[in-house]
């Protein structure tokens, strides 16, 4: 049975899913949050976050807004669940959300798992995935007085976030925020000079049954885990009493991953769904918090330019899924992923500085022809991965070609040589993007930053 079948016959086997409820237990140590979902006639799942009491700084928590904080992460948590049968009907009986906020899920669920319906090959709409009903009376949140100070930088481990980190090393008020941490995130994190106590680490715990019904043939795929560090980090905020939830996630993010679609795999770093994020929370919210994307004025190419010169971040930093969760720590050396990083960054350190980070020179690796290819436009899509525009790529590889010269080339640039021809023009790379959500102060350290390097 193909993946479509499996689709049309789960949706008629398992007709509703249910969000019934969550709970907020406190222990000496922890707030422990639970989720509960429900496919009737097949399973209950109960995914939780834990977060550390010490990192609740805000003296004055209303506990109206703490409910309706964690409510709504359930709203997001739940699609890593729906996915598996593709129910068609969702009942929300864990809180109250109107018509139009339930369009607004509507179309993050959609746009979300964009990429998990491409690669399953479902055809649908955004109002044939789902009806969504909800079976809670209304309750209006009071109008509080909450005056955040400072920001909450969310580190990946990644180049991106230690970017953000240098731009923002002289400000007040900092802390940052990592979800699952891991050796990478952490130590980007102390390298900037960040102390235990300012780094707020939240425990998200997968109910592991979604795996085992993946393992007998249940509908799996890629769901829009930005959207759930939003949601996650906007509750942290409050916690910490920040006015600033500050991300990372660059222009390059905007480009579909599937060229002629609105298939994105990074459809929740996209500008579309930050600002539609940062209108929801104020529209049913009203906080004094504020999410943004510092580096969204700025390409991958450019965040590469400035990354090069942080030297310290250079040992630490890890832009591979596999090799952030290995015990080793190293680089893959296989995936889109690194291969992408190693280009854009190529143009400012190859060949020793690169050899010295990766282990081995990713541009003599005829194994990878076939991902240089995509990442480059010269395949049937993008890499699903968090890699940039193709344009930024060729550029990269194109000014790398120019400085090294024709002869000697490994085995990917001497490809590139025989078969396509140089990009040189990087004006549209280089120009600062103004479609973005900073305000000026963040835009002037963005700029200031990049005038140090050109």
């Amino acid at each position: 049975m193909n993946n479509y079948d499996k689709f049309l016959d789960f949706r008629k086997k398992y007709d509703t899913f249910i969000y019934d409820r969550y709970e907020i237990i406190y222990d000496e140590e922890y707030m422990n949050i639970k989720y509960y979902f429900n496919i009737p006639g097949l399973t209950w799942f109960y995914p939780q976050i834990k977060i550390n009491r010490k990192y609740i700084l805000n003296d004055d928590i209303n506990e109206e807004y703490l409910n309706s904080l964690v409510f709504h992460i359930g709203l997001i948590e739940l699609v890593s669940y729906f996915k598996c049968t593709c129910s068609p009907n969702v009942i929300i009986k864990a809180g109250y959300i109107n018509d139009n906020q339930i369009e607004w899920f509507k179309k993050l669920y959609f746009n979300g798992l964009g990429e998990f319906l491409y690669i399953n090959n479902i055809s649908t709409t955004v109002d044939e995935l789902m009806n969504v009903t909800c079976e809670c009376e209304e309750k209006i949140l009071p109008k509080i007085d909450y005056k955040g100070i400072g920001n909450l930088i969310s580190v990946g481990g990644g180049k991106d976030s230690c970017v953000s980190l240098e731009i923002l090393k002289d400000e007040d008020n900092n802390s940052c925020f990592i979800i699952n941490p891991k050796y990478p995130s952490l130590e980007c994190s102390k390298v900037a000079g960040y102390s235990d106590e300012r780094v707020v680490c939240v425990d998200r715990i997968l109910d592991r049954k979604i795996i085992e019904l993946n393992n007998l043939g249940y509908l799996n795929g890629h769901t829009p885990f930005s959207s759930v560090v939003a949601f996650i980090s906007y509750l942290c905020c409050y916690l910490q009493g920040k006015k600033n939830i500050v991300l990372s996630n660059e222009s390059s993010a905007n480009e579909a991953t599937v060229i002629g679609t609105n298939v994105n795999h990074q459809y929740s770093k996209s500008f579309e769904f930050e600002k539609d994020f940062d209108d929801y929370v104020n529209k049913y919210f009203g906080l004094d918090i504020h999410y943004f994307s510092l580096l969204r004025g700025i390409s991958e190419f450019q965040i590469g330019r400035l990354f090069s010169n942080y030297k310290h971040y250079h040992s630490v930093f890890k832009s591979c899924n596999l090799g952030s969760k290995e015990s080793t720590w190293k680089w893959c050396c296989n995936c889109p992923k690194c291969l992408f990083v190693y280009i854009i960054l190529s143009p400012f350190l190859y060949k020793d500085e690169l050899v010295s980070i990766f282990g081995s020179d990713l541009y003599d690796r005829d194994d990878l022809l076939e991902t240089f290819k995509e990442i480059l436009g010269y395949g049937e899509t993008k890499p699903f991965e968090c890699v940039g525009t193709y344009s930024e790529a060729r550029y990269a590889v194109s000014l790398l070609i120019k400085k090294l010269g024709k002869e000697n080339l490994p085995v990917l640039l001497k490809y590139y040589l025989d078969n396509y021809d140089f990009e040189l023009d990087g004006s549209e790379i280089l120009k600062y993007n103004e479609e973005n959500n900073i305000n000026s102060y963040y835009d002037s350290l963005v700029r200031k930053e990049l005038d140090k390097y050109v």
